[in-house]
């Protein structure tokens, strides 16, 4: 193994932003690919393996890139550049960034920030229907939003329409206090949520009056047929498949659908079969249907949500090859 050192030179204005509080990126970045760092009159030395020196130079110059494009870099985006070094991808982390959805109505960008969520929006700009299906926290519900009001923005349809099924997680609706609309309205809170966020409240209040944008429970759809409409259906996996069914064909021309669901947090009653499971299932050979399978690399909320994400994956894992160890053991008892 041959030691290498090289230079390299990051501005000084995005120092502070490139290695963190307290250099707590550089630590990151050393711990992870095994290299010293030198930092000293505004130059940055990298000691070690002339493959991770080369790792290393190249993770901190796309950061500083970032940082000069007006990016926030965090903890979490430098952890996911160092995953993609080990798959010698550290450059698809620029060409991530450039694709910009919309923005905020304080400004604020909205892009996708993983490969995955990279190949999420780009199955919705080209497909008619696309399934996002994947753990919390990787902006299924948020980037389907941003996409559905740039296209209403931008008048390639004439209304939204948000939907998701009023399943009780553990509390019963009757026992809710108010009318209907009171009763559901918690359900759809999310979506609520990111179109106050992405459009603000004046501009969404305008819009609902004019029925241009509509938040209702999956159930309303029923005998209806939905043209030029951007048409997004969360938490699908609590749907039932004459739910689903009853869903997709409501679609009329001019219309696109994203349906996002997380198939690890069904609300539905034990034993009955999820409407999305079933779906992806039934249209896996359909060419104009896009499905896109985000993980836990695609997690972009706090780092603990990524590592409780992977945990219940991995126990789920366990779990799984246990009853398969035990009903071969039960098999080869019954031929004895």
């Amino acid at each position: 193994m041959s030691i290498v050192e090289t230079i390299i030179d990051i501005p000084a204005e995005h120092e502070k932003n490139v290695f963190g509080q307290f250099d707590a990126y550089i630590k990151m970045i050393e711990r992870n690919l095994n290299v010293t760092t030198v930092s000293r009159n505004g130059e940055l030395k990298l000691i070690g393996d002339a493959k991770k020196v080369a790792k290393a130079k190249s993770v901190f110059l796309k950061l500083a890139e970032l940082s000069e494009r007006g990016n926030t870099i965090t903890e979490q985006l430098v952890a996911y550049a160092l995953s993609l070094c080990v798959e010698d991808k550290e450059g698809a982390i620029v060409e991530i960034d450039s694709d910009l959805i919309c923005n905020t109505i304080q400004g604020k960008p909205i892009k996708p920030k993983t490969l995955g969520q990279k190949s999420y929006v780009d199955q919705i700009r080209n497909k008619m229907i696309v399934f996002g299906v994947g753990p919390a926290g990787t902006g299924k519900t948020y980037l389907a939003m941003a996409m559905g009001i740039t296209a209403f923005k931008n008048d390639e349809v004439s209304r939204i329409i948000l939907t998701r099924p009023a399943i009780e997680a553990g509390e019963k609706l009757g026992f809710l206090p108010g009318d209907l609309q009171s009763k559901v309205d918690p359900y759809l809170r999310p979506l609520y949520d990111a179109l106050y966020q992405i459009m603000g409240p004046d501009s969404y209040a305008k819009n609902m009056e004019k029925g241009l944008i509509e938040v209702a429970p999956l159930a309303y759809m029923r005998g209806r047929t939905l043209d030029n409409a951007f048409i997004i259906l969360d938490e699908a996996q609590n749907t039932t498949p004459a739910q689903m069914k009853m869903f997709l064909t409501r679609i009329g021309f001019g219309s696109k659908v994203v349906i996002t669901g997380d198939l690890s947090q069904k609300d539905l009653p034990q034993g009955q079969v999820s409407g999305l499971d079933h779906a992806l299932k039934v249209l896996s050979r359909v060419d104009e249907i896009g499905v896109s399978q985000l993980t836990s690399q695609d997690v972009v909320r706090h780092p603990l949500v990524q590592k409780i994400v992977k945990a219940y994956d991995a126990y789920e894992e366990r779990t799984s090859q246990r009853k398969k160890q035990r009903a071969k053991r039960g098999k080869y008892e019954e031929k004895k």
